[in-house]
């Protein structure tokens, strides 16, 4: 779980998710943790976890020496993670802890991936669950690795999953996509998202728009190639327009050029220049990041998990 500033959901997650695994006939769900990821909290979040380690030492964390981001604290947690079976999860309790015995059941049929579609989105605000929609689907149109939609990070990965992830050497890292890209057996299970329980979602429409671009940038060559098309389109566009002006001239004769059409398509292609410099700049930033091979984190306490 990685958490930032959730001091109040760490307690009810460790007794709503406890709760739920001890009542599992699984023999499996007999020998489980509960991994929190502190994110650079600033809050009394790991003092929180470490209340909880005391009174269950199945109840063990990993603390950043700052704020790396989700995906680092996601990635964190599977390196960190001992079980046959790793689940993902958030600490709000948005996806209600119930449905691992679901998972785990599709588990022992044989599938190494098993993950929660959201059947029912009515928690989200109307424009969340549009870009949601669309995000999904530009997603999917542009990359090989399909992403199942409505499915968050919240789903269960056998052993061998974790370790082809752990392998991953990148750096600027989408999930998501990373897990589809694995492959595997996978299967679904569909659940109701639940309102937030605890505290406030640490997500705003700009850090979601950045994070949509890390993932289609990540997975994808695609934009690189649209801009590829385009450019050509144009120029054949342009083309047919020269030829055109020359046949014009040789009939009509030189006619004074329009200011207003000119300005036009400067404008137009110099948008054009400037849009696809920015996008190759996208890439080009995270050719950057790779090279630098810095981590991905810096473990700076750990609780629990000694021996």
């Amino acid at each position: 779980m990685p958490v930032k500033d959730e001091e109040e959901a760490i307690g009810p997650f460790v007794e709503r998710v406890g709760s739920v695994i001890r009542s599992l006939s699984d023999p499996a769900a007999k020998s489980f943790e509960i991994l929190f990821v502190d994110d650079g909290s600033s809050d009394d979040t790991l003092n929180r976890i470490k209340r909880a380690h005391e009174a269950d030492d199945r109840v063990r964390a990993i603390s950043f020496s700052r704020n790396f981001g989700k995906e680092a604290a996601l990635s964190a947690g599977l390196d960190e993670a001992l079980g046959q079976a790793i689940v993902p999860m958030d600490v709000d309790l948005q996806d209600p802890p119930e449905v691992l015995g679901d998972m785990i059941a599709k588990w022992r049929e044989g599938f190494e991936i098993v993950y929660g579609v959201r059947n029912d989105r009515e928690t989200d605000s109307l424009p969340k669950r549009l870009t949601a929609d669309l995000y999904y689907r530009a997603h999917n149109w542009m990359s090989d690795d399909k992403i199942p939609e409505h499915a968050g990070d919240f789903r269960l990965l056998d052993r061998k999953v974790v370790d082809v992830i752990r392998a991953m050497p990148e750096r600027t890292r989408f999930m998501k996509g990373l897990f589809a890209w694995a492959g595997f057996r996978q299967a679904s299970v569909s659940y109701r998202r639940e309102q937030r329980q605890h505290g406030q979602t640490k997500f705003n429409y700009w850090k979601l728009w950045t994070f949509a671009l890390d993932g289609i940038t990540s997975a994808s060559t695609a934009p690189l190639r649209i801009w590829s098309y385009l450019g050509g389109i144009v120029a054949m566009l342009a083309l047919f327009y020269a030829i055109f002006v020359t046949i014009r001239t040789l009939i009509f004769g030189v006619q004074v050029p329009g200011y207003a059409s000119l300005m036009v398509a400067i404008l137009f292609l110099g948008g054009l220049q400037l849009l696809s410099l920015g996008i190759l700049g996208e890439y080009v930033g995270r050719i950057l990041v790779e090279t630098k091979h810095r981590p991905l984190y810096i473990v700076r306490e750990r609780i629990g998990g000694d021996d």
